[in-house]
């Protein structure tokens, strides 16, 4: 049998079969189902990995049946795959498995795949109330710039933006006596998101001093040119004010702030509809997340607030 393959050698060049195969699955997937050059390198390079467990088991590419691919799954998850890499492996295997059926193929087909078990929940990092209170402390209002940043992270916190729709907000699109911003999010969908008082009371206070900064756009926040801010910008700004405020950088970004509106709404009894909404989130099982991070609170405050909670 020829020598196999090492997975640093290019697929087309593996034995039995499988140079052929997975040189003709890449050609499927870019040019018939379209997919980007990193998403097709993904699936190849998982599809290296069974090509590899293959050749030295001498199987064929197109005879693999449920038991072999449920013992080469095995052996990955012995090797310390971690469950999210074993949950794309298992789908770029049915993805080939399924293009070996449409073109013939005699061997086991996407079924055959044994479904791994659900990558374990991460959720989101969020601040504590008090925490965001110090954040929003940090900037120094006496001056413009402080105004501006006090202004923006109100509204950051106060809407859930993501950074890129408050980098790219238009002071027209802030109705500040109705207290609710329009914004335009992903996929070209807008929606309106009401504010609270207190941001309000600081966009009013930048507006004031905007006109100085001579805007050369129609963004509500811009820099002493009269730029827009770039989301790096922004970005950096907020890691340099929670290093001011005595968080940790690390801990504290854009999106952070997004999930302590979400979670702050649903611990003050905010319906999950309605956070969906304010979020843009098309599927609500997106917002769900959330319900888990408030449960978890209400967790602990239970166990540390419970006379009983430690009794069996």
């Amino acid at each position: 049998m020829p020598r196999p393959k090492t997975l640093e050698e290019p697929e087309h060049g593996w034995p039995l079969g499988w140079g052929e195969s997975l040189r003709e699955f890449r050609t499927h997937l870019a040019v018939e189902r379209g997919l980007s050059a990193h998403t097709t390198s993904g699936y190849l390079s998982d599809l290296n990995h069974l090509a590899a467990w293959a050749c030295e088991q001498d199987l064929p590419a197109v005879s693999l049946d449920r038991d072999q691919l449920t013992g080469f799954l095995v052996t990955q998850q012995a090797a310390g795959k971690a469950p999210r890499s074993l949950a794309r492996m298992s789908s770029s295997l049915r993805a080939f498995l399924t293009f070996l059926r449409l073109e013939g193929g005699g061997g086991a087909g996407p079924e055959a795949v044994v479904k791994p078990p659900r990558p374990p929940r991460i959720l989101p990092r969020t601040l504590g109330e008090s925490q965001v209170a110090a954040l929003l402390n940090a900037p120094d209002t006496a001056t413009p710039l402080g105004v501006r940043d006090r202004a923006w992270l109100e509204l950051l916190y106060a809407s859930g933006l993501r950074v890129s729709e408050l980098a790219g907000l238009p002071a027209l699109s802030v109705f500040l006596d109705e207290g609710f911003l329009r914004v335009t999010g992903k996929g070209r969908k807008e929606r309106l998101i009401p504010f609270g008082q207190g941001a309000e009371v600081w966009i009013r206070a930048w507006l004031v001093l905007r006109s100085g900064f001579k805007p050369r756009c129609p963004e509500l926040f811009v820099g002493q040119r009269g730029e827009g801010l770039s989301r790096q910008h922004l970005w950096r700004m907020l890691k340099a004010y929670a290093r001011k405020a005595g968080l940790r950088p690390e801990a504290v970004s854009p999106h952070v702030l997004r999930h302590a509106f979400a979670t702050h709404l649903l611990d003050h009894g905010a319906d999950l509809r309605a956070v969906q909404a304010m979020l843009g989130h098309a599927d609500i099982s997106t917002t769900q997340i959330y319900t888990h991070v408030h449960q978890t609170r209400l967790r602990a405050l239970y166990d540390q607030m419970h006379p009983r909670s430690g009794d069996t």
